[in-house]
């Protein structure tokens, strides 16, 4: 039941805020989010993590049984961290937008949760149906927070970031769908307990998606990539993202880098990889390229910037890319880095968006022409800034250094000169590949260190209309010159836990192996033999039916 409440509590929380006074909307937001939170806690405690490949915390309820539509939820070590990820981020864009959000409280606070709701249906999801429901009700309340509580440009960005994401994901519906009239139509028993009936079950059609021939797969990736390749956003369907992060209020952006582009990410992980094996293996190689070229041109972007928000915001393409990279691997040591990549990119450039609101809360810009020395007048602030700098540059020691360092290795990995090292698979990458995409990292390295000289060190620059010690107009009355307790608590944990992955990252990836291990085995079994309708049980390990299995007994547990 834990993941039902996960769920169910934010609502029930938006539903209070949207009722009561504008007043109390920050208390209940703030005891709703801590509320899941704890919830989290448990679930975390109560999750198995010496079996984490198997779905557990499942739970399953009959909604139409005539055509095969049920709830369920259940979770694997890669949802279940991602939905810590989630529980965190909530509290933190709640205490953040204190200060930052002072009219219409109850209708940001209560779509706030909404979306947290959502997001954590996402990960929890094992129904195509609920998955996707939960998948495309996030455009809401992020329309809604763009619209109404972002910047000059909001109406703009927030259009765009609708049109482009549901068109995409509208795409998507109907290759699932297909993958379910395939199942009940199509599809011959060869072992398989659901064919020749109408099921939405993640694990059941993720057998018959297998047994498919490869050119439908393809397409079929194709409809797929539409949606999640949008919500990433890989390149070239990226020109929403920064307009979206640069318009968007501060907790906006956060739950946006934090949370919202790893569902196009976990939705490749989840369904692209294990769904359509033959077609990822035919065409890993343009996806890479793909991904290099958003490495390389979101970086070389960053570098021209003088808006530091929108600088962090393209620095997200290039980031993405490297989590694509070693999606497109095919090997565990790719994979894993690229999972690991999604929590330690929610950590380091939340934060950075964090970091950048509080200033603009401060002196109402984000121009590094008009903003400089701050560490003068912030040295608080920008011991933190330099921190997460360089956690997103990849400094060893650091959560993002294991992370890039992966994927890399991944990618340089799954060449066929390489395919005997432990976790490579004679892909079709390999030298050149990592090669090239490890220029990103110097890029990177060269934009966020210039972003740091300009704005934390040399000469102390202030907007015009702000006095020595930085205080201007503000509408909610003065902030200190540096942080406050409040702002301090609310990136510590962020900071910690930057520190922890990037010196401890071993029992997090052992964590994600089985996992990572089970889509491996089911790609090398479809780089070995072309899928084909009478061969989707031969590549369908035991682990995998076993899961169906679990899954469809779970529907008893009402």
């Amino acid at each position: 039941m834990e993941l039902v409440l996960l769920i169910l509590v934010p609502l029930a929380f938006a539903i209070l805020i949207a009722l009561r006074p504008a007043q109390e909307s920050k208390f209940h937001a703030v005891i709703g989010t801590l509320l899941a939170a704890g919830i989290g806690v448990n679930a975390l405690g109560r999750f198995d993590w010496g079996s984490p490949a198997s779905m557990q915390l499942a739970a399953a309820w009959d909604w139409l049984p005539a055509i095969g539509l049920r709830l369920s939820v259940g979770v694997d070590s890669v949802s279940m961290m991602l939905i810590a990820l989630t529980l965190l981020l909530g509290p933190i864009c709640v205490f953040c937008s204190f200060t930052a959000i002072q009219r219409q409280e109850r209708t940001y606070y209560s779509w706030l949760l909404v979306l947290q709701a959502a997001m954590t249906g996402v990960f929890a999801s094992r129904d195509i149906v609920m998955f996707y429901t939960c998948f495309e009700f996030t455009l809401v309340p992020m329309y809604v927070l763009i619209s109404l509580f972002g910047s000059t440009n909001r109406k703009a960005a927030a259009t765009k970031f609708f049109l482009y994401t549901f068109t995409g994901s509208v795409i998507t519906l109907a290759g699932l769908i297909y993958i379910a009239w395939f199942n009940a139509t199509q599809l011959e028993s060869v072992g398989i307990e659901t064919a020749g009936r109408w099921t939405f079950d993640i694990g059941a059609l993720e057998l018959a998606a297998q047994a498919m021939p490869a050119n439908v797969q393809g397409w079929l990736l194709l409809a797929m990539m539409c949606g999640f390749a949008i919500k990433i956003p890989l390149f070239p369907v990226h020109t929403w993202l920064p307009l979206a992060h640069t318009e968007a209020p501060t907790a906006g952006s956060v739950v946006l880098a934090g949370v919202l582009l790893k569902l196009g990410t976990y939705g490749m992980f989840r369904f692209v990889l294990p769904f359509l094996p033959a077609a990822v293996v035919e065409h890993a190689p343009l996806i890479a390229t793909l991904s290099i070229i958003g490495i390389l041109y979101g970086g070389l972007i960053c570098w021209v910037q003088t808006d530091v928000k929108k600088l962090v915001a393209y620095s997200s393409v290039a980031h993405l890319g490297f989590c694509i990279l070693g999606l497109a691997s095919l090997n565990t040591i790719g994979i894993t880095g690229s999972i690991l990549y999604m929590i330690n990119h929610g950590l380091s450039t939340g934060a950075l968006f964090l970091l950048i609101g509080m200033v603009y809360e401060r002196y109402h810009t984000r121009s590094m022409k008009e903003l400089g020395g701050l560490a003068a007048k912030m040295p608080v602030w920008a011991t933190f800034m330099i921190f997460f700098t360089m956690a997103s540059v990849g400094l060893p020691g650091l959560n993002g250094f294991i992370s890039e360092f992966m994927c890399l290795l991944g990618a340089f990995q799954a060449g066929d000169a390489w395919g005997a090292l432990p976790g490579g698979t004679g892909g079709d990458l390999g030298f050149w590949y990592a090669l090239v995409a490890g220029l990103g990292m110097i890029i990177a390295a060269m934009y966020l260190l210039y972003m740091v000289g300009r704005v934390v060190w040399g000469p102390l620059v202030l907007p015009p209309g702000h006095d020595d010690h930085g205080h201007g107009d503000h509408s909610h009355g003065p902030l200190p010159t540096d942080l406050c307790e409040r702002e301090i608590f609310v990136l510590l944990p962020l900071a910690i836990l930057c520190l922890v992955l990037g010196l401890f990252p071993g029992p997090v990836i052992k964590a994600l192996e089985p996992p990572v291990n089970n889509i491996v085995e089911t790609i090398e079994a479809a780089g070995r033999r072309p899928a084909s309708p009478g061969g989707a049980h031969a590549m369908a390990t035991s682990e995998r039916e076993t899961a169906v299995a679990d899954a469809t007994a779970a529907g008893g547990d009402k």
